[in-house]
């Protein structure tokens, strides 16, 4: 089996068509596929690389083994006016994710506002997808999910919370949506290992390890600090924010409870939570004041005059000029997941995907 040279790209597309065929191949339905798929997708197109594509093999493990349910039956387990509760039946995260969004979009065409809380769910990748999808749809849309303890307190020396991200995106018109996707940990774990992958030094005080010591050794980091380096309490207070809203206001694992992402055990579910709210923002305002006011909002942030050697963008900026450029010239996969799509290619009998200009396999000897 010959791994793919590092220089060649892979098109969205193809990149795309290969992670639905690679589900679908070890039985996932088609819900899952897509909306698995669809998650990885934003994080690798929006270049949020560490939730991208590059989990695809992960969650090959996880369902294979039975940690993730194949072929899930989502079912609202109790909702009150604008507030419903979700349990995913151990769905894959993206489509747990996705679906709780759908019912509180819908709710807050209804009420103003809708807000899921989501029940035995599973790791869902970038939390900036499903705050899109609702900003796309003209609601303001929050996500909150926890994970795994990986990320020290401040001036604490072991891990405690998870990387637990929020997202937030509002929808701006004539324009892409205001958009925040972040960690409450310095880096997303999913960062160190691509660090690792490439060979490369993390940047300083996002890091730690055994003792809490910084490190910029991805081999050597054994916790996450908290976001803010010296300010970390701000950090790991957020985290708590995100704690409370997936996990205590759902009834689900807190995050030192959780099973590792990474195994060993790849059979038994994790029972993560996870809670999406969505705002009408015209049950609050007028719709014209509120477009012309994000309207007004971005133009003057855009504008602001930035130090020497510096740029000023909005939140969500980066993103859509990465997008731009991807779609247009495909993407680089690190050495270690073009090495593990060839494996499951060949093991599945999936075509590899292809190079966006010259249409050749990425992963030649499938």
């Amino acid at each position: 089996m010959t791994v793919m040279d590092t220089s060649v790209r892979v098109s969205l597309t193809e990149l795309t068509r290969f992670s639905r065929e690679i589900l679908r191949a070890i039985g996932a339905d088609a819900a899952t596929a897509d909306a698995a798929t669809r998650a990885m997708m934003h994080g690798t197109r929006y270049g949020v690389d560490s939730h991208g594509i590059r989990l695809l093999p992960h969650y090959v493990q996880a369902l294979e083994g039975g940690r993730i349910n194949r072929t899930p039956n989502l079912r609202a387990q109790a909702a009150f006016g604008a507030v419903m509760t979700l349990d995913a039946d151990h769905a894959h995260g993206a489509l747990s994710a996705y679906t709780g969004m759908d019912h509180a979009v819908s709710l807050a065409g209804q009420f103003g506002l809708g807000a899921v809380a989501i029940r035995n769910t599973s790791h869902f990748g970038p939390a900036g997808a499903y705050s899109l999808e609702a900003a796309r749809q003209g609601f303001i849309g929050l996500t909150f999910c926890n994970s795994d303890s990986f990320v020290r307190l401040h001036d604490g020396a072991e891990r405690f919370h998870g990387t637990n991200p929020i997202a937030v995106g509002v929808p701006a018109t004539g324009d892409d949506p205001w958009l925040l996707d972040m960690a409450t940990s310095a880096v997303p774990f999913n960062r160190v290992l691509l660090y690792r992958s490439l060979g490369l030094p993390l940047p300083d005080a996002v890091a730690s390890n055994a003792d809490g010591v910084d490190t910029t050794d991805a081999n050597l980091t054994e916790m996450l600090a908290p976001v803010g380096a010296a300010f970390g309490f701000k950090g790991a207070a957020l985290a708590g924010v995100a704690e409370i809203f997936s996990a205590v206001l759902t009834g689900m694992r807190l995050s030192f409870d959780i099973a590792p992402m990474g195994g060993p055990d790849f059979s038994t579910p994790r029972e993560l939570g996870a809670f999406v709210l969505a705002i009408k923002p015209d049950a609050f305002i007028d719709r014209k004041t509120f477009d012309e006011g994000m309207t007004r909002y971005l133009e003057r942030l855009r504008a602001s005059r930035p130090r020497e050697g510096g740029t000023v963008m909005a939140p969500g900026d980066r993103e859509w000029a990465v997008a731009r450029a991807r779609d247009q010239n495909g993407v680089l996969l690190d050495p270690a997941s073009a090495a593990a799509f060839a494996a499951l290619g060949e093991r599945l009998g999936i075509r590899q995907p292809a190079d966006p200009q010259s249409g050749t396999h990425a992963m030649p000897g499938e």
